[in-house]
């Protein structure tokens, strides 16, 4: 199997002076989302469920750059306490990566648990417009910013036994083109689709048979985390400026030969 790139090298500065939140960042695709973010010069205010492994997020970003605080993703009161720290402690709230996604689910939709459902709309797509809004109505709307939301490329095709967790992500993908539009031009909206990206969310995709699964991208291999933060980075930084309400698609080319 292609051994992934150790990707590429971090742009000291690139985001000095900002700040940005990344939520379910305790591992994983957030955690080297706020790696990257931090690397490139941004001070990060990382949030998840468990305050331990918060704690041993930040000590490995640097308790100087980042701030962990625990909660609920779809909790409002948490995501306002949230914004207002990164305010408080580091003087801005600049960019945004909702990265939170649940899918407690797995079958045919027919068979789905409709309170499953709804929790999964809750976490997937009402919670990320509601950090928006938070985001936006502290500090976006008079200072500008930038938004990435984490979707996926089951929400781009249909993803058979995840069928519903890739409805909710399409929603976020029009969510992101929605508020694009609305919010243009101080603050710009984009987001990623990954494909099976080897963290402990998706492990049940790839577990006990990568080297069968990874066959069927064109690059032969599954994604890293870093992959995507070098992604997210990108569409944060000026770079993209001239970039908003478009879905970055981050899969190995899976895509390309019709897989999900």
């Amino acid at each position: 199997m292609t051994a992934p790139r150790n990707g590429v090298a971090p742009t000291p500065g690139r985001f000095a002076g900002r700040t940005a939140i990344v939520t379910g960042a305790s591992r994983g695709i957030g955690l080297a989302i706020a790696e990257r973010l931090v690397a490139d010069g941004a001070n990060v205010v990382i949030t998840a469920r468990r305050r331990e492994a918060l704690d041993e997020a930040v000590a490995r970003l640097g308790p100087e750059h980042a701030l962990g605080v625990a909660g609920h993703a779809d909790d409002a009161d948490h995501q306002a306490e949230v914004v207002a720290r990164a305010v408080d402690t580091f003087g801005s709230a600049d960019l945004l990566v909702n990265n939170t996604g649940i899918n407690p689910t797995y079958g045919p939709m027919v068979e789905l648990d409709l309170a499953a459902a709804r929790k999964v709309v809750e976490v997937n797509c009402l919670a990320a417009l509601s950090w928006v809004q938070q985001a936006h109505r502290a500090w976006m709307k008079e200072h500008g910013g930038a938004v990435v939301n984490v979707s996926s490329v089951a929400g781009v095709r249909p993803a058979p036994g995840i069928g519903f967790y890739g409805a909710t992500k399409a929603m976020l993908t029009h969510l992101t083109q929605q508020l694009a539009v609305e919010l243009a031009p101080d603050v710009r909206v984009n987001a990623v689709a990954p494909a099976v990206v080897k963290t402990r969310f998706a492990t049940a995709l790839y577990e006990g048979r990568e080297e069968q699964v990874a066959a069927a991208y064109p690059l032969k291999r599954l994604g890293v985390a870093e992959d995507v933060g070098g992604a997210v980075a990108f569409l944060l930084s000026d770079d993209a400026a001239w970039i908003t309400g478009q879905l970055l698609v981050v899969d190995g080319g899976l895509t390309l030969t019709g897989g999900v």
